[in-house]
């Protein structure tokens, strides 16, 4: 786990925001009805309820925290020193402690409550263990207040701290304070960090990150270290000790021959052999820093054997770089880059993983058969082979070249069917046959259609000669005038439309009586049509006769039928005889009502024999009762518009506890 895994903690809530959450949340999500009429054992579940959910919801935010902020033991060595280092490990873990045994007591109170309101016989008394309830889980985490406030501010460091992945390819920079390591990681990296010209100017961690031989490097800034134990050393330098114990990586030491940074050379080699144990198993570069002010070769013998002792030493490498003129420091990234390239290479060789693959590889020597030496061959078309010049003229052509003769890109369309390979090559340009509906259009063409053309065509000279086209009824003089009429012609159609009233538009446009035809008219254009109007004229013959018996009747022994048989007199001739069109014989059978037209008319109309409304009621009486009982009935919900009577809700967001103070005596109507 890197220090962006840490990154993701969600922010750690106060104690009082803690209630606020957990409350209003129950307020919410649980039913707020109650009734002291209602059954006791709805009574009891309704309490038991809000206080499981209340704790419920301790138990789910308790154990995100405790499950988001991570344990020390299962943290990589460098990362569970490092917070050790930054936040005591001890008051860590006593934090997280507190937090959990608070978990643990509120599931307890829980547990005892929902068991003591299992017996309440009483919405009085449910309702106080209840409160009772959700006043001791209360108590219990308002006594969290400080471990809460510790962990929000140890997220709030942790979200600060530097990305740094203990396990990916590492440079580690260390000294004494002011000898230049911030300058050179601002020269290999984009890190920015600040440089000033007093110690201890880098406080804390800092990392850059840079590309070498296609791959990424961090290089980490250490602050200055001063040479005196571990136990009096600040928290700043245990940062630096505790990087160089447990990052697997290669150590960059600064020194500074010129002693500008305020420490004596002598001091400087004192603190390299003091943290050399750190060392130990991991490749070193003694970086000379500041040589535009003195190089090793100006220094005094007597420093210069100091120096000389360290670069001695096995495993031990060294640089002179000057980060003000910049000379030696990509030298410095190399060297350092690939030292660790080759120790990382050379511990893996001397681990037990390369045993197991080296047991399963085998490599193989051919034998010789005989004393013939066959050496490597390349065959002569290999060697013989043109390359490609552009400015040949017998170069091979190129479809690029082509793409230019033809037109260039945008221009020029690829042939796709000069690379079919097909039995015959004449059939590559062949046309596709055109196929509709699964079926190849050229099996439709009339082999006979030129000469079925040409007889056509033959008429029509015939037709000209005979004059059959000089009429000139539909020939214009001229285009204008064939302009002029159509124009008159969409003028008229506009007009015409206009006129037509919206409400009139879905409607039919000839008026009803247009439609209606006396037998005669009808026959007289169906024989003008070629057809034969025989048969509907004897239909038309038989119903008027039947209709004529009907009346002579007389009144008293069918109303009904008389009813009917008095359209036909009162329209006369005509109206008898179309009146074949209106017989319905099936409708003769139906019970029948008189209603009268605008027109005077009477005409039959069908009517139901009960009236379905009063389906299952006594009467109309009763009928107006139960609409308004049925009223009556809906008003409240009438009152509360759309809710209807499932619904359940708290119109103010914040519930009441939240905003209201303490209540006053016999006030009861809060539950």
């Amino acid at each position: 786990m890197s220090t962006s895994g840490l990154k993701a903690i969600a922010p750690v809530p106060t104690a009082a925001d803690f209630l606020d959450i957990v409350l209003s949340k129950t307020q919410r999500k649980t039913p707020t009805v109650i009734h002291k009429n209602f059954k006791i054992s709805r009574i009891r579940n309704f309490y038991m309820r809000k206080v499981k959910f209340a704790q419920d919801i301790f138990d789910e935010k308790l154990g995100a925290i405790l499950t988001e902020f991570p344990m020390l033991d299962d943290l990589h060595p460098f990362l569970s020193s490092l917070m050790n280092v930054l936040y005591d490990k001890n008051h860590y873990k006593l934090a997280l402690g507190q937090l959990r045994t608070a978990r643990h007591l509120i599931d307890h109170v829980a547990k005892d409550y929902v068991r003591l309101l299992k017996f309440g016989d009483s919405l009085y008394r449910c309702k106080q263990l209840k409160k009772a309830a959700l006043g001791r889980m209360a108590t219990i985490m308002r006594r969290q207040k400080d471990p809460l406030a510790y962990l929000e501010q140890v997220r709030q460091h942790i979200s600060r701290l530097p990305n740094i992945d203990p396990n990916t390819r590492t440079l580690l920079i260390c000294g004494y304070p002011n000898v230049g390591k911030s300058s050179f990681i601002n020269k290999v990296t984009r890190a920015d960090v600040d440089v000033q010209p007093y110690a201890f100017t880098t406080k804390s961690l800092f990392v850059g990150h840079l590309d070498y031989k296609y791959l990424r490097w961090q290089v980490i800034d250490t602050p200055g270290i001063l040479d005196h134990p571990l136990e009096d050393m600040n928290n700043i330098e245990m940062q630096s000790i505790t990087a160089m114990a447990h990052l697997k990586s290669c150590i960059l030491y600064f020194m500074d021959l010129s002693e500008q940074c305020g420490y004596s050379v002598e001091a400087q080699c004192k603190l390299f052999h003091s943290i050399k144990p750190l060392f130990a198993g991991k490749p070193t570069l003694l970086v000379i820093n500041k040589i535009d002010v003195k190089r090793l070769e100006d220094v005094h013998p007597d420093t210069r054997a100091m120096v000389q002792e360290i670069i001695d030493q096995e495993d031990v490498q060294h640089v002179q770089v000057s980060c003000y003129s910049e000379e030696g420091v990509m030298e410095v990234k190399n060297r350092a880059c690939d030292a660790l390239l080759a120790h990382r290479v050379d511990a893996k060789m001397k681990g037990s993983k390369i045993n197991s693959v080296i047991n399963r590889i085998h490599v193989s020597q051919p034998k010789p058969r005989d004393d013939v030496v066959r050496a490597p061959h390349i065959p002569d078309a290999v060697k013989d082979r043109k390359k490609y010049d552009k400015n040949d003229p017998e170069r091979k052509r190129l479809q690029r070249d082509i793409e230019l003769e033809q037109g260039g890109p945008g221009v020029y369309n690829i042939n796709m069917k000069q690379d079919y390979l097909l039995a015959n090559p004449e059939w590559k340009m062949d046309i596709m046959p055109e196929i509709w509906e699964g079926k190849n259009v050229a099996d439709f063409v009339d082999p006979d259609i030129a000469e079925k053309l040409e007889a056509l065509e033959r008429e029509e000279e015939k037709l000209q000669a005979e004059g059959f086209y000089d009429s000139d009824s539909d020939i214009f003089n001229s285009d204008d005038e064939r302009e002029a009429d159509e124009a008159k012609i969409a003028l008229s159609h506009k007009i015409k439309s206009q006129s037509i009233k919206k409400s009139k538009k879905n409607q039919s446009r000839i008026p009803r009586t247009a439609t209606l035809r006396t037998l005669t008219e009808l026959s007289s254009e169906m024989t003008k049509a070629g057809l034969d109007p025989s048969r509907i004229q004897e239909r038309a013959e038989m119903l008027a006769k039947l209709q004529g018996a009907k009346r002579k009747r007389g009144p008293g022994e069918d109303e009904d039928e008389d009813m009917e048989g008095s359209e036909g007199e009162d329209d006369g001739q005509g109206q008898g005889e179309e009146s074949w069109m209106d017989v319905d014989e099936d409708e003769q059978s139906a019970p029948n009502k008189r209603v009268k037209t605008n027109s005077g008319g009477v005409v039959n109309k069908r009517v139901p024999r009960s009236n379905r409304q009063l389906a299952g009621l006594r009467d109309e009486e009763q009928f107006d009762k139960a609409n308004e009982l049925r009223n009556l009935g809906q008003r409240p919900r009438n009152m509360l518009a759309k809710a209807g009577e499932g619904d359940r809700v708290i119109r103010t967001k914040m519930p009441k506890h939240l905003f209201a103070g303490k209540r006053k005596g016999g006030k009861t109507q809060r539950r």
